[in-house]
């Protein structure tokens, strides 16, 4: 098994080798990376200027490849996937911080493994909370193979979100949790008196049980199947239902 390990952190991230040195058991392994931190890009591709590759200027274990890019996490998967042929599944993380509810919206770590999606690869994005002190990606060790040994035996779940709260006491099946947040902008200045601001996004309402944010609260690991297809149904149904033909 070839497998492509990404996130958003960027290439110096302790998640990262952490990941790469767990994902070793079940195949060949490679990392692309960001250069510098990529989080909360989404999506986003790099469409007005050329990207490049350089080797990793740190060593990963296991004698992992390593390289960092100039570019989002889409970019380092499609250029991953690009220079290796034949890519099995696509890790990206372990990203330091969670990526529960609406935060998957804006997840740079969970495009890693939508991106992966696109290009017809199994896609997995993998998070843990990160406060003042660095997550015990040790502690977490047991559970994150367990969770890659399931999902990777899976052929029938493509894409999915995986959030390890600091200290695991089993495993769930989730939902997203998707509830309005705050929004705030806060201003502040910097140390030469310049504005700037800051964007929150604490969530209104608590977590529903059995979705991604309820789980990790419990300290369950939170595993929520994904797809890329965003139509509502009932909505459209209810649509052409009312108006089959807007104009012809």
């Amino acid at each position: 098994m070839n497998i492509l390990i990404t996130n958003d952190d960027g290439i110096y991230s302790p998640g990262i080798a952490a990941l790469a040195r767990i994902a070793t058991s079940f195949g060949n392994v490679r990392v692309v990376a960001p250069d510098i931190e990529q989080s909360s890009m989404g999506q986003a591709i790099t469409a007005t200027r050329p990207l490049w590759y350089k080797k990793s200027p740190i060593n990963f274990e296991n004698n992992v490849e390593a390289f960092r890019v100039n570019g989002t996490p889409s970019d380092c998967v499609a250029l991953g996937a690009h220079l290796w042929e034949k890519i099995d599944v696509v890790l990206s993380g372990i990203n330091m911080g969670l990526n529960v509810g609406n935060s998957m919206w804006h997840s740079g770590t969970l495009a890693g493994a939508k991106q992966a999606v696109l290009l017809g690869i199994k896609g997995i994005a993998l998070s843990t909370p990160a406060g003042d002190t660095e997550p015990d990606f040790k502690a977490l060790e047991s559970f994150v193979h367990k969770t890659l040994a399931l999902l990777l035996e899976n052929r029938d779940v493509n894409l999915t979100n995986v959030n390890f709260p600091a200290k695991p006491k089993g495993i769930k099946w989730t939902r997203q949790a998707v509830q309005q947040y705050d929004g705030v902008v806060i201003p502040g200045t910097d140390p030469k008196g310049r504005s700037n601001y800051w964007f929150s996004v604490r969530p209104l309402n608590p977590a529903e049980e059995g979705t991604d944010r309820w789980a990790v609260d419990e300290s369950y690991v939170s595993i929520t199947p994904l797809r890329l297809d965003l139509t509502h149904e009932k909505d459209l149904v209810d649509a052409l239902t009312k108006q089959p033909v807007i104009w012809e």
